[in-house]
């Protein structure tokens, strides 16, 4: 281990590292490497700093997270090299279930409610490839000392949940999910008494120096309640270390407010901005081209999209705050604009502690009574689940872990056929359960795989429906001293990896209790669309994809190091000391596809892929977020409400 390597403190033993490190190995010519792992998990060291809880308890799991070892290997020999053949297949459980389902996600288990609601009596097993349920909705749980601090590994809030059809409000109401209490648990106040506010980091790596800038020129009030900088977007240019043809051009931007459209209209501007990419409008109409001012602003929107602002409509640029708004005829209404916005949109503040996991948790303990003790939202943050319960023979509802399905089809015609036979693959053998009724409420684009009878065009269709990965990652400090001091609530780093790190939503519920005071440890949270080269936002998630797997967990650490020590180096920040713990949730498969008005055709009214894909096959139906094309919490209820109506 070299001296940055110690400096940074990679021989602090505080979280899992393996032989593999949680990666796919590729070789040169970029074959995949299986060899004997398919469906066998790594072993892993003891933890510092992290949860004290069982090994076997998923949510208190470090290292990598997400698709973890063991819960994709099946999937890709499937997908990747064609094997249909898994050996003998045991028929150990015999029950015939009313209703199987694939996928405990927020949509598969929001189907498995849904119909127990209309069938209370039914028997309904529940199938998931990964070690824990909820999906996206992961559960990451730090110990520290006495206190467990919690965070979340995907899904994050309920957004805008007053839009929220009247089928997912109901739904939300039936768990106790209280949406005035929820608003209310978070400290909106916490990031201005304390002074924390958006900065942009440039590293050393990058620029040639660490420098962690609070100013307006990194806008991100609208998702959390920052302190407001007293630094102009103008002033904080001549702060940045780029090279002069970027700061005058940049200068030039902030500080003329002139039409840079001349040739359209104010009221054609809206659709020449949809049909165009940001990049386009940057470098061509604002004339900004120098490259450091692009990497400047490239990345400024990816948490939220999912990729760089090459993809993205120019609209929906300007829209997120990136400069350009006011050098078009729509610049005269900006403030009003501006305020319309800040008006008709919701504050981001639905937060549990753990995320969405809580909806989840709420449900699992809906469906399988004995889990868990509580009744309400409050409860369900702390409560201790009894995962020995989730497929008790004695419950109704099983909900079965580590089991990947890679096939499902009718016993006998589709248009005729009483039921279906599901197989899945568990701990290296095959097995296979009955079902009257098949919710797929997994990866869309997974379907034509495990399901081969579907019709061609309709397998087709869900090939299309190309998820973007994600990577979210929390980082457990010991204490923000360095944070405070520096200022940093939410952090812009056009050169890292880690696009965006911002200080977790500070909210308290029940028993939990956010960070009072910088003694206190706090989490800082991370979350990344990782895409890679193309020309598409489907090339670009597939590479992207390739890169997120190819990573050890050991990249992931040592990137988060460098990236803590120069953004808050400052403020006597220490990354041997002051990191307690990391987990990373990576999601090769994370946001829902949705439809790039740049790259995707107009589609007619149920020509989209989504709604192709989602048609109903014999006693076969199809739920998730994906059939919805909205990478959203109410998109998987809504989703999993119509697959179950369809059932009849």
């Amino acid at each position: 281990m070299n001296e940055e390597d110690k400096r940074l403190g990679m021989n602090r033993d505080i979280s899992r590292r393996d032989f593999l490190e949680g990666s796919l190995r590729y070789a040169a010519g970029g074959a995949l490497v299986l060899g004997g792992l398919t469906g066998v998990a790594s072993e892993a060291k003891s933890a510092i700093g992290m949860t004290g809880r069982p090994s076997d308890f998923p949510p208190g799991s470090a290292g990598l997270r997400g698709s973890h070892d063991g819960s994709f290997e099946v999937a890709h020999e499937m997908a990747w090299e064609g094997r249909t053949d898994w050996g003998e297949i045991a028929d150990v459980d015999t029950t015939v279930y009313d209703l199987v389902v694939v996928g405990a996600g927020v949509s598969g288990l929001s189907a498995a409610f849904f119909y127990r609601q209309s069938h209370p009596d039914a028997r309904v097993l529940i199938l998931d490839n990964h070690d824990d349920f909820g999906g996206h909705a992961k559960r990451n749980e730090f110990a520290w000392g006495d206190r467990t601090i919690l965070g979340y590994g995907g899904s994050q809030s309920l957004e805008a949940p007053g839009a929220y059809s009247d089928v997912s409000k109901r739904l939300l109401r039936e768990l106790s999910v209280d949406v005035d209490e929820l608003g209310a648990a978070y400290d909106q106040d916490f990031y201005r008494r304390h002074g924390l506010e958006g900065v942009i980091y440039f590293d050393r790596d990058t620029f040639g120096r660490d420098v962690t800038l609070g100013s307006k020129f990194f806008e991100a009030s609208g998702f959390m309640p920052l302190a407001e900088s007293a630094t102009s977007a103008l002033d904080a240019v001549d702060e940045m270390p780029l090279s002069s043809e970027a700061k005058a051009q940049l200068r030039a931007v902030l500080s003329d407010d002139s039409d840079r459209l001349p040739d359209q209209s104010i009221f054609a501007e809206p659709g020449y901005l949809s049909s165009i990419t940001y990049e386009e409008f940057f470098k061509k109409h604002l004339g900004v081209t120098a490259p450091d001012a692009w990497r400047l602003v490239q990345n400024m929107g990816n948490s939220y999209v999912g990729y760089g602002m090459d993809l993205v409509p120019a609209i929906m640029g300007v829209g997120l705050g990136l400069p350009g708004l006011a050098n078009t005829s729509l610049g005269t209404f900006e403030g009003v604009i501006r305020g319309l916005i800040n008006w008709a949109t919701e504050p981001y503040i639905y937060h549990f502690p753990d995320g969405n996991a809580s909806v989840a948790r709420l449900l699992v303990r809906r469906l399988i009574p004995t889990i868990a003790d509580g009744e309400d939202m409050n409860d369900v943050v702390t409560a201790s689940f009894d995962y020995a319960q989730l497929d008790s023979s004695a419950n109704d509802v099983r909900l079965r872990l580590n089991s990947t399905v890679v096939n499902v089809s009718h016993n006998g015609n589709p248009a005729s056929a009483s039921d279906c036979a599901v197989t899945y693959v568990r701990n290296g053998g095959a097995h296979r359960v009955r079902g009257k009724h098949v919710i797929l409420a997994c990866y869309n684009m997974a379907i034509p795989f495990l399901c081969p009878e579907l019709p061609a065009h309709q397998k087709e269709a869900l090939r299309k429906l190309v998820k973007i990965p994600m990577c979210s990652t929390n980082i457990l400090l010991r204490n923000w001293h360095a944070i405070k001091e520096v200022g940093v609530g939410m952090a812009y780093s056009p050169g890292r990896w880690n696009k965006t790190l911002m200080v977790e939503f500070p909210v308290s519920m029940g028993d939990y209790q956010f960070a009072s005071s910088p003694d206190d440890p706090i989490m800082m949270h991370s979350l990344r669309g990782v895409a890679g080269p193309g020309e598409t936002p489907e090339e670009q998630s597939r590479s992207g994809r390739y890169e997120l797997l190819g990573m050890a967990f050991e990249d992931y650490e040592r990137e988060v190091r460098r990236h803590l020590a120069g953004m808050l180096g400052s403020g006597g920040f220490d990354p041997a000391e002051d990191i307690a713990g990391i987990i990373v949730n990576r999601w090769p498969h994370g946001y829902a596809w949705d439809p790039n008005p740049l790259f995707s055709p107009e589609y007619a009214e149920r020509e989209a892929p989504n709604e192709i894909g989602r048609q109903p096959f014999g006693r076969i139906r199809i739920a998730n977020s994906d059939a919805g094309a909205r990478a959203y919490l109410d998109c998987a209820i809504d989703e999993s409400w119509r697959a179950v109506q369809e059932l009849g």
